[in-house]
């Protein structure tokens, strides 16, 4: 191949990885190469070259915005991130339910792939203000309860102030949460102010809060504080959590699993 061929094809997947870095916020190189249909040794030195020019910014095994503000993806990009990550977060996270509990699931993708295993749980409670949860048990499962609100069409989600009335009767046993952003420092974090507001909402209400996070979510910061790290009894994230952070969430009293 040409050396003029070779730059000409690393130069349209810098636009495609350009286009990605825009809707997603966070690339991982192992999504990259089975997209561009590329070698991950490929991939980690398109990104080297975008983050030589200022682009992006590598973390371990991919890249983000070089500012490190993270912004919200598409739902349906953010199931296809760190699938398998997910998957086991959500068989983790699987544990920590007891039978009869009322739990509450947010609308974070790993929080679709726990309420994936719990189509069979009709013991359970489940109250959730995710449309796609609303979709997974549409045809059976446990009790569900929606909290009602305005639909924000990106996350897939209601939120806002109308589901306070429905969550501020509600006592859980559990909450299982999403984020876009987390660091000891910053807290958890999103892109939208209503959607914070209806994370606290839940969280306030809940014996027991569980953040699930795989690992390229923490060091980020995104708009919207919805809470700080000791609000949290457990987080669940992979074995590449950084270790500066799972040291921090130890120190403050955070229970943390990683699988």
């Amino acid at each position: 191949m040409s050396d003029a061929v070779s730059k000409e094809l690393a130069e349209a997947r810098w636009r495609k990885l350009r286009g990605f870095l825009r809707e997603r916020g966070i690339l991982r190189v192992e999504d990259l190469a089975s997209e561009l249909g590329v070698s991950a040794a490929t991939v980690r030195r398109d990104l080297a070259a975008l983050e030589s020019s200022g682009e992006l910014r590598r973390i371990h095994g991919g890249a983000v915005a070089p500012e490190g503000r993270v912004e919200e993806p598409l739902f349906d990009d953010k199931t296809s991130m760190a699938a398998q990550e997910k998957g086991r977060i959500a068989e983790a996270a699987l544990k920590l339910i007891r039978p009869r509990d009322i739990v509450y699931l947010d609308g974070g993708s790993t929080v679709l792939a726990l309420a994936r295993l719990l189509t069979t749980q009709t013991q359970l409670t489940v109250v959730t203000n995710s449309l796609r949860v609303a979709q997974v048990f549409s045809s059976g499962g446990p009790r569900m309860i929606l909290t009602g609100g305005e639909c924000r069409l990106l996350s897939q989600t209601f939120v806002g102030p109308l589901t306070r009335a429905v969550l501020e009767q509600m006592h859980l046993d559990v909450a299982f949460m999403g984020t876009i952003g987390v660091s000891a420092e910053a807290g958890m974090t999103t892109t939208d102010p209503a959607e914070a507001f209806t994370k606290e909402q839940a969280m306030a209400r809940a014996s027991r809060t569980v953040l699930l996070a795989d690992s390229s979510k923490f060091g980020k910061t995104s708009f919207v504080r919805f809470g700080i790290i000791k609000n949290l009894s457990t987080v669940i994230s992979d074995k590449q959590m950084p270790p500066a952070e799972r040291k921090a969430f130890q120190r403050a009293g955070v229970e943390t699993i990683l699988v």
